[in-house]
């Protein structure tokens, strides 16, 4: 249980939004303390829940501070703005779900709680989440394009087994998955600004189809490390409000571990962050090309990391 002490510090640490992320991980890196993963989780806390603007350069810093060089892409040009204000039912339910004891939601109680999250932060980061949106790279393109038409499985079925169409096929009815984890229209998703209309639609038919290309398994570990790679791409606000959350479970509960978390959500960022953009790529006019050819001709380096996939699930079956 998390004190009241405990938790009116963090929330004050998170409106703040004060600290240098590059010195924190750095600091990290050296020594796990407590005190620092909680500075470093409210930073990140306040980028996902207040102030967007500064999610790029808070990760960037992050990034440097953590591996020791720069992270080579194009700098962000944030808008200044003030931070907003944090309604007090956003930290109602943030406890809430930061308490629940860790397995007993399901992959999709996750999504769903931390969905509500992102519903309950100032009406006015709607606007402002979609102007962070469009400063990262090839975003803009992608929007123009229009609103993104929906994946059929017959049109997956219809390509070769070594395709890239193939391979999406195959991971899609082996594991049971849905074409799109949530039904977007139900979730209104059309009726939203362009911008986030664009970019929520396109996270629903593309996550599972990323892990492919990209190069991330559809492991534990991993769903935190594509989190991290879609933010890096466009500034995710649902990847930034989860790994906020990872950040903070980390922070209060200290696990063993915590390193690894850490190594893989700051790593999978700067792929993220280095890689070509992949919003707005036609992936219809890829789906009969083998998975290797797609990757060199977007330029695209899979995601590469020194901790096994199946770590988390490694862990649970010698518990």
């Amino acid at each position: 249980m998390i004190t009241a002490e405990g938790r009116r510090g963090f929330e004050a640490m998170t409106g703040a939004g004060s600290g240098d992320a590059r010195a924190l991980a750095i600091g990290l890196k050296r020594e796990m303390t407590g005190v620092g993963l909680k500075a470093f989780a409210a930073l990140c806390l306040h980028a996902a829940a207040s102030h967007p603007e500064r999610l790029a350069a808070i990760y960037d810093g992050a990034a440097d501070g953590w591996g020791g060089s720069p992270v080579t892409a194009p700098p962000i040009k944030a808008q200044r703005i003030a931070a907003a204000p944090v309604p007090p039912q956003f930290w109602t339910a943030f406890w809430a779900l930061l308490e629940t004891p860790p397995g007993t939601l399901g992959a999709g109680g996750v999504t769903a709680r931390t969905a509500e999250l992102c519903g309950l932060v100032d009406p006015t980061l709607t606007a402002r989440l979609a102007a962070a949106a469009v400063t990262f790279p090839g975003v803009d393109q992608a929007v123009a394009q229009g609103y993104p038409q929906a994946f059929t499985r017959d049109q997956l079925a219809a390509c070769p087994p070594d395709s890239l169409g193939g391979a999406f096929h195959r991971l899609i009815v082996e594991n049971g998955f849905d074409l799109e984890v949530l039904d977007r229209e139900s979730l209104g998703l059309s009726r939203l600004p362009p911008v986030m209309a664009y970019v929520n639609a396109r996270i629903l038919q593309c996550h599972d189809l990323w892990h492919i290309t990209a190069g991330y398994e559809t492991t534990g570990l991993h769903e935190v490390a594509i989190s991290a790679f879609q933010m890096g791409q466009f500034g995710h606000p649902y990847s930034a409000m989860f790994l906020a959350m990872v950040l903070a479970r980390i922070a209060f509960e200290r696990p063993p571990g915590a390193n690894v978390i850490l190594d893989t959500i700051l790593g999978a960022w700067a792929h993220g962050r280095q890689s070509p953009p992949l919003l707005g790529v036609r992936w219809e006019d890829l789906w009969d090309q083998p998975v290797e050819a797609v990757r060199q001709q977007l330029a695209l380096t899979p995601y590469s990391s020194p901790w096994p996939a199946d770590l988390f699930e490694s862990l649970n079956r010698a518990a």
